[in-house]
């Protein structure tokens, strides 16, 4: 292939942009309505772009489209011309105004929300006029959106280890620990096996959740089947009040414990793996300043909190001390 071709002119952003779209929605219908283009459109900038390139990028089929090799490899150059862009374009703004600036969270909803939350707020304190972008969505999309230059840093349960293209740095370790409320009648038992945990209804993460397969392994490991009677939802707001106000069961972060007194761990006996919850970065790309900022104050927090665990070194049976002081 002459490499001039991808000089002469012809190819264009937009063939860039959808090229993006396409792999990440797998069908012409998905990435058309993303990008607010109809359809027609869509399939005529993809037929332009595989005749400058003399190569298909995409094997078409009932359900949608799926990257050739050449596809995929093109896919990875496609996001990372649009990174740069994305980036320069943020530089130029940044540095016309060094009071000002932005940065762009992803997170998977889970345990990560209350750590960012506070390093969100101590960094805002001492930047007010930064403005703070938070995104959520599966560690998949966010992955997606990371490469693409789309957010700066993702916050949240790491899935996968380091890659060429990404940096993932962990924070700390938590276990999936299993809440009620502090009134709930299961308090008042000494020992609980997992599966007496049946007898009541369930909220399950959702299934765009990182938790969502961690939560499915342990109800495996105890050959027991989703509970019927369930919710599944991803909002914390949502998970917290039903939580509050009924006889829920949920397997939550167990972080969660150090910010909600009126939510109790329950000593129920069943391994429970540590999962580490972490920084991702896209490898090769400078950080702004803020962004490092950010990832200072998160790393901070997370020192902090393991220190007072270490300290107060709490274990089930204090958690029922502090379940019943709440009775």
């Amino acid at each position: 292939m002459d490499r001039l071709r991808l000089l002469d002119g012809r190819l264009k952003l937009r063939h860039l942009v959808l090229v993006d779209a396409l792999t990440c929605h797998g069908s012409v219908v998905g990435a058309a309505a993303s990008l607010h283009m109809t359809q027609p459109v869509a399939t005529r900038t993809l037929q332009e772009l595989e005749a400058i390139l003399g190569v298909p990028l995409y094997e078409r089929g009932p359900r949608g489209v799926t990257p050739t090799t050449i596809g995929e490899a093109f896919t990875g150059h496609a996001r990372a011309v649009l990174a740069q862009l994305s980036q320069a374009g943020r530089q130029v703004i940044e540095l016309a105004d060094p009071d000002r600036g932005t940065v762009v969270v992803g997170t998977n909803p889970g345990g990560s929300n209350l750590l960012l939350a506070q390093a969100i707020a101590e960094l805002k304190s001492e930047r007010p006029l930064l403005t703070v972008i938070v995104r959520e969505s599966s560690p998949e999309a966010l992955s997606a959106e990371l490469q693409a230059g789309s957010i700066d840093v993702i916050v949240g349960r790491l899935t996968s280890p380091t890659t060429e293209s990404q940096i993932r740095t962990p924070l700390y370790d938590e276990p999936i620990e299993i809440f009620t409320r502090a009134q709930h009648p299961l308090t008042q038992r000494c020992t609980i096996d997992f599966p007496d945990l049946g007898d009541y209804p369930w909220i399950i993460p959702g299934t765009e959740t990182a938790m969502r397969r961690e939560v499915e392994q342990l109800f495996a490991r105890h050959a027991m089947a989703l509970p019927e009677n369930r919710i599944e939802a991803a909002s914390w707001l949502v998970v917290r009040q039903l939580l509050l106000e009924s006889d829920f069961v949920a397997a939550l972060p167990g972080v969660i414990e150090f910010y909600e007194p009126g939510l109790c761990v329950l000593p129920v006996s069943f391994e429970s793996n540590r999962h580490s919850v972490g920084i991702t970065t896209a490898a090769g790309r400078a950080l702004s300043p803020w962004v490092n900022a950010l990832i200072q104050s998160l790393q901070a927090i997370a020192a902090e909190r393991l220190d007072n665990e270490t300290k107060d070194n709490i274990g089930f049976g204090q958690y029922r001390v502090q379940c019943q002081r709440a009775l």
